[in-house]
């Protein structure tokens, strides 16, 4: 099999080009992405040493519709997998115009060129986000088919891409399928993510920045997980369908900062407390029985096992993560938010 995995050099992405070169031999993947402040070739260096012949990078913006048609003639791919967004929800507070031209425009050009392209398959990564929050002393779960209810810029952008797919699939019958996933963490990620936010700042000793309602709750998925979930619905999911990708383990942002801390012999009062984000959501929790009945995919990363690799992988890449840090276009103040609320 051939695919176009744009995104491919951010956190998501280039975990997945790893595992899907590793479990398929036969296979070449095409990595097409425009290298922001979050993306960078250089995190795939290891397999453009190992994948050498199967491997190619291709930099471009997926909202270029010449770049893109370009690209997919050229690979001639069985299927592109989009990864590409801008996905700091507290960065599309701050410019939502440049999450709405990435997530939303560049999926519908990315539609167009697999349409054109005699109809490739298409496979959208999408985030629980979508679905908007739910009460954190609530037994609801979220399906896959719960309303969108998106409550931020960047969630509003990922809930419209998704329902771009869905019509490129009902009007021209393009065989598509979106992965909707819960939280993820792992190595690679940027230091703007909460995860890596917190080893990071705990490691230079730097407070950790909790906002005011620390207990709400996330539901966290080792990438790796993710990866084998995108694997399994590209090999054997039906064309159309959605399907939620979760662990059903939730944690509080309170206790994921204390657990860090622990791991790393650092003091609880290096937590320190900002005012919420506007359109903070209080829970997500997807509900994953359709993926594990339809293609047997579960969760075999445990949180405890999960994090404490993660933790260690930030420990020993301090390079890595500081020259992240240093390229961040924006370095968003998350204790103003009062003065961006107020406008």
């Amino acid at each position: 099999m051939r695919l176009v995995v744009t995104g491919g050099a951010g956190f998501v992405g280039s975990n997945f080009v790893r595992h899907w070169l590793r479990g398929h031999p036969a296979d070449a993947v095409v990595v097409y992405d425009l290298e922001t402040y979050a993306g960078d070739r250089a995190d795939l260096r290891d397999v453009e040493i190992s994948a050498a012949d199967r491997y190619r990078f291709v930099h471009g913006d997926i909202t270029d519709p010449d770049a893109v048609e370009d690209v997919i003639r050229r690979a001639r791919p069985d299927a592109v997998v989009n990864v590409a967004a801008e996905s700091h929800n507290s960065r599309a507070v701050l410019d939502p115009s440049m999450f709405v031209r990435t997530n939303v425009l560049g999926t519908q050009v990315l539609l167009d060129a697999a349409r054109r392209s005699g109809g490739v398959r298409f496979h959208q990564v999408s985030t629980c986000e979508v679905y908007g929050e739910l009460p954190l002393d609530s037994a609801e779960t979220f399906s896959e088919t719960s309303p969108y209810r998106p409550r931020s810029p960047y969630s509003a952008s990922k809930a419209s891409a998704d329902l771009l797919v869905r019509a490129y699939g009902e009007t021209y019958g393009l065989p598509v399928t979106i992965s909707i996933s819960s939280n993820n963490y792992g190595p690679w990620q940027h230091p703007e993510k909460v995860i890596p936010l917190f080893t990071t700042s705990a490691l230079e000793d730097r407070p950790l920045p909790l906002y005011r309602r620390s207990d709400h709750r996330r539901e966290w998925l080792h990438v790796d997980d993710h990866c084998r979930a995108i694997e399994l619905i590209l090999e054997r999911g039906r064309p159309g369908e959605t399907y939620n990708v979760g662990s059903a383990d939730e944690r509080g942002i309170e206790e994921l900062a204390d657990t860090i801390l622990a791991a790393l012999g650092k003091p609880a009062d290096l937590k320190s407390y900002v005012p919420d984000r506007p359109g903070h959501d209080t829970r997500y929790l997807l509900d994953h029985r359709k993926i594990a009945a339809e293609l047997g995919w579960e969760p075999r990363i445990p949180f405890a096992e999960g994090l404490r690799r993660t933790v260690d992988w930030y420990r020993e890449n301090a390079e890595w993560w500081r020259a992240r840090r240093r390229r961040a276009a924006v370095q968003v103040d998350e204790g103003s938010w009062g003065s961006v609320a107020r406008g």
